[in-house]
């Protein structure tokens, strides 16, 4: 179990393979504490691969390496499947990206938000509804009481979205891994529940590690930023220094965000041979 001041994660040289011994995310080394830090880059640059790695859900015809992984004080390399149990939901949570594929139809949002407790915790039937009625109403959801027995269909997805942290959030983890978690919902619903997620994190004292390809939000919500591109790490900055970023990588994905100054434009195009370059130089 982590002190407080100690890394939630180190991973050292961390590689992924596919079966047939493509590289997919190639010696990566980061650290992350209780801090709000963002992995950026195009869709296919491990980004989701690395997230899904640091919480023991790698598909099983994937190979995993690494010289160390350390999440929350356990050694990863060495977890099986009924050791990552505990671990997820209880010290790790994640928000995935959308809440109609995420949540399950059959169950009642009071039961799913319940699950984790049941898990985790060791409650009466009357202290689980009791936290599950203020998480509810800790994420901004109306009502949380009549809200409980309610099912997914019958939610929008920002309010969905919300319940999925809620779900993450229950059961006290240390550590929030949000992929993409605002990528289903129209934009200022997004702007609502990052904030929600930043805020609630900072409350919580927790690490967060966002997936994301919005940088304009990273820049507003984060402390620090890892680019990936084809599976390596090419930039480290901290968050608000994105506008001013000195590597070409960074300062192709900075401009390429879609404004409102930008619209009816062809937004810059990445010279991937200037990046080779670049890399082969460094």
């Amino acid at each position: 179990m982590p002190t407080e001041n100690s890394p939630l994660i180190v991973a050292d040289r961390l590689r992924i393979a596919s079966a047939s011994g493509a590289t997919l995310v190639n010696n990566i080394s980061f650290t992350l504490g209780r801090e709000r830090v963002a992995l950026v880059g195009e869709s296919g640059s491990g980004k989701s691969l690395t997230a899904r790695s640091l919480m023991g859900l790698l598909s099983p015809s994937l190979r995993l390496n690494a010289q160390t992984l350390n999440v929350v004080g356990e050694d990863a390399l060495a977890l099986s499947e009924g050791q990552w149990a505990p671990l997820r939901g209880g010290q790790l949570a994640m928000v995935m990206q959308d809440p109609k594929y995420a949540l399950n139809p059959m169950r009642t949002i009071g039961w799913q938000v319940a699950e984790p407790l049941k898990l985790h915790a060791s409650l009466s039937r009357a202290e689980i509804k009791e936290k599950v009625c203020e998480m509810l109403d800790a994420v901004g959801l109306p009502q949380p009481r009549q809200l409980m027995s309610r099912y997914p269909h019958q939610l929008s997805g920002g309010m969905g979205q919300r319940v999925m942290l809620a779900i993450a959030l229950i059961a006290d983890p240390q550590l929030l891994i949000a992929d993409e978690p605002t990528s289903a919902l129209d934009h200022a619903m997004r702007d609502q529940v990052l904030a929600l997620i930043r805020r609630m994190v900072e409350q919580r004292n927790m690490g967060l590690l966002l997936i994301s390809h919005d940088l304009q939000q990273v820049a507003e919500h984060c402390e620090r930023v890892m680019v990936m591109y084809q599976g390596e790490i090419l930039d480290r900055l901290p968050a608000a220094d994105l506008p001013r970023a000195t590597h070409p990588y960074t300062r192709t994905l900075w401009s390429c965000r879609p404004s409102l100054a930008t619209k009816g434009q062809p937004l810059p195009v990445l010279d991937r041979a200037a990046l080779e370059a670049h890399r082969e130089h460094h």
